[in-house]
C-alpha cells in the first residue's frame, strides 16, 4: 500500500488558508471596481454641462446674455404655456390649447422679451394649438409656424442649428421634449434638464464656435433681469 506523499495535517491546513487568500483577493478586487465606478461617476458629474438660472445674482451679466443677444448670436427656446388638457385651471379655448393662466405667463414672457429687444429676432412656433397660442401671446401678433419645431427627436438640435441665421436671434416656441433632446445633446446632466411651462432656455450660436448654453429663465423671473443697459 502506497503511503501519502505529504502528511494529512498539511493538506487539511493548507486548503482553508488558500481559500482565505482567494476571498481576500476577491474582496480587494470588488472594492477596486466599486471605487473606480464611483470616481468615474464623480468625474462625470463634475464635468457635466450645467444650466444656470439667469435670474440669480448677476448670472445674466456674467453669462454675456446681453452681449450675445445684441450680436444676434442667440437661440432662445421657450416651452408652451400651461396645457388645458392637463390642468384644472380654466381653459383659454379649445382643450388642445393652453389655460388662461398659461396665456398670462406667456404675455409676461413677451414683456421681458421686448425689454431684451426684438428688433433683431425671428419668432417661429410649433404648429400645435398650445404652441401657437403661446407664441401669439408672447409676440402680441400672429407668429408663423414650422413643423420641424415639433419634431422632438434626436435630430432636433441639428435642425435648430441649421435654421439659425447669422446675426439674427432665433426664438422658438416649442415643447419640453424638444428642449430636453437639445439639452441632452449638449451634455446636460439628467437632473439639470428641465423645462417648466413658458420657461426660456438660451443658447449661444454664432456659427464659429460650438454652441454654448447661456442659461434658463422661468416665466415670472424676467422682471429680475437687470436689463441690457446695466450690462
Amino acid at each position: 500500500m502506497a503511503h501519502a506523499r505529504y502528511p494529512v495535517s498539511v493538506l487539511t491546513t493548507k486548503a482553508p488558508r488558500q481559500l482565505g487568500l482567494d476571498r481576500t483577493f476577491l474582496k480587494r478586487l470588488m472594492f477596486s471596481v466599486v471605487l473606480l465606478a464611483l470616481l468615474t461617476a464623480l468625474a462625470w458629474v463634475l464635468t457635466a454641462t450645467r444650466v444656470i438660472d439667469l435670474a440669480v445674482a448677476d448670472n445674466a451679466t456674467q453669462s454675456k446674455l446681453y452681449t450675445e443677444w445684441a450680436r444676434g448670436n442667440v437661440v432662445l427656446m421657450i416651452r408652451h404655456g400651461e396645457r388645458c388638457d392637463r390642468s384644472a385651471n380654466p381653459c383659454l379655448g379649445s382643450p388642445d390649447g393652453i389655460t388662461l393662466n398659461g396665456s398670462q405667463t406667456a404675455a409676461a414672457v413677451g414683456l421681458g422679451l421686448r425689454r431684451l429687444g426684438l428688433d433683431n429676432a425671428r419668432l417661429v412656433a410649433s404648429p400645435l394649438t398650445r404652441t401657437q397660442q403661446t407664441a401669439d401671446f408672447i409676440s402680441g401678433r400672429i407668429v408663423p409656424t414650422q413643423s420641424w419645431i415639433e419634431d422632438c427627436d434626436s435630430g432636433f438640435k441639428d435642425a435648430v442649428l441649421a435654421h439659425k441665421k447669422p446675426l439674427e436671434n432665433l426664438v422658438l416656441i416649442t415643447h419640453s421634449g424638444c428642449i430636453d433632446h437639445f439639452q441632452r445633446k449638449m451634455g446636460v446632466i439628467a437632473w439639470q434638464r428641465d423645462s417648466a411651462y413658458t420657461q426660456a432656455f438660451f443658447v449661444k450660436v454664432d456659427g464659429k464656435q460650438a454652441p454654448r448654453i447661456i442659461g434658463s429663465l422661468d416665466a415670472m423671473d424676467w422682471g429680475k433681469l437687470p436689463g441690457p443697459q446695466s450690462n
